[in-house]
């Protein structure tokens, strides 16, 4: 049987990176995973619980009268494994990195020698920081570096649910462009996906989300929406202060009412969840605070500042992550 030779990888399955391989799928790409390890099948099954359709659970007629919410069929889609061999890959236009911040540059670079020269780039992941890591090593590829705020939730190995349809926001960083194709390609895919003509300040905005609600959420081991309460306020107000001092010398010029609109509307959006980092403590794994806080703290060195609020965060979330 003659498979598919898929112009797109994800480089990463887990939950993000499984549902933009099945939002591609569906608009009509040939898109695969890059197999970092021996697998025994070219083709896995990955099993996607999409949002239920705009209009569903929706009456005008008899507003007080309950409707039942008919919950959408599972889908499945049948996605090539691609072996990290220069032959296999010979046909792939754009990696898509999906993985943990922290296992970027692990990841990506012993695939670099295997990929073709004219191959781009994009980092999709949370936290800051492995672009500039990657960016020296990337030769003449070019490099985009995007952030999505979708929700999605891991099920099984291969089984996801989509739990909430968030902004993407994509750009690019250094380096040839993404072509016009592969950018219509993305657009069109992901819902409410928009190209940025400059990333760095978006991520920094999705940074600010990220600084305050997750470390957060994992010391005080609660669900997002707990932040709204009273208590927290003076808090983020000082995770947000030292952000935009830091960030302007960075040349990152936020605004704090904007910032702080953002914040309290993803907590109140994402109430009942429960963050990344405060999953990632609950179930013993590696947190990302290295890439979110701590990469304040480094800029913060950088310019000869000093960010305590985001310093004893990385302390306390450490601190937590080595005693479970």
């Amino acid at each position: 049987m003659t498979l598919p030779k898929p112009t797109i990888a994800i480089l990463g399955a887990g939950a993000v990176g499984q549902l933009i391989a099945y939002q591609l799928h569906v608009a009509g790409n040939e898109v695969g995973f890059i197999a970092r390890t021996l697998v025994p099948s070219r083709q896995q099954t990955l099993s996607v619980i999409p949002l239920p359709p705009a209009a569903a659970a929706r009456t005008t007629a008899t507003p007080s009268v309950a409707t039942e919410v008919i919950p959408p069929a599972m889908q499945h889609y049948s996605a090539p494994i691609i072996e990290a061999k220069a032959d296999a890959l010979k046909a792939v236009k754009l990696v898509i990195v999906c993985v943990k911040a922290y296992q970027v540059l692990e990841a990506l670079e012993p695939l670099l020698a295997q990929l073709p020269t004219d191959c781009h780039i994009m980092l999709l992941h949370n936290g800051m920081g492995p672009h500039l890591a990657v960016a020296p090593l990337l030769g003449g590829r070019g490099l985009s570096l995007g952030t999505t705020s979708q929700g999605v939730l891991r099920l099984g190995p291969w089984q996801i649910k989509q739990t909430g349809q968030g902004l993407t926001q994509l750009g690019h960083y250094q380096g040839p462009a993404l072509t016009q194709e592969l950018r219509h390609r993305l657009l069109t895919a992901i819902p409410h996906c928009e190209w940025a003509a400059d990333i760095i300040p978006c991520l920094w905005q999705k940074l600010a989300v990220n600084a305050v609600i997750n470390p957060l959420t994992a010391i005080y081991q609660c669900p997002n929406g707990t932040l709204a309460q009273p208590k927290f306020s003076e808090q983020i107000d000082h995770i947000l202060d030292e952000l935009i001092a830091v960030g302007a010398h960075d040349g990152i010029h936020l605004d704090k009412a904007l910032l702080q609109e953002r914040v309290y509307r993803v907590i109140e959006l994402t109430s009942s969840n429960y963050s990344s980092m405060h999953q990632d403590l609950a179930h013993g794994r590696r947190s990302e605070i290295a890439q979110i806080n701590g990469y304040i703290c480094e800029r913060a060195n950088a310019h000869g500042l000093c960010a305590p609020t985001h310093a004893a965060l990385c302390e306390r979330v450490i601190q937590l992550s080595h005693s479970t």
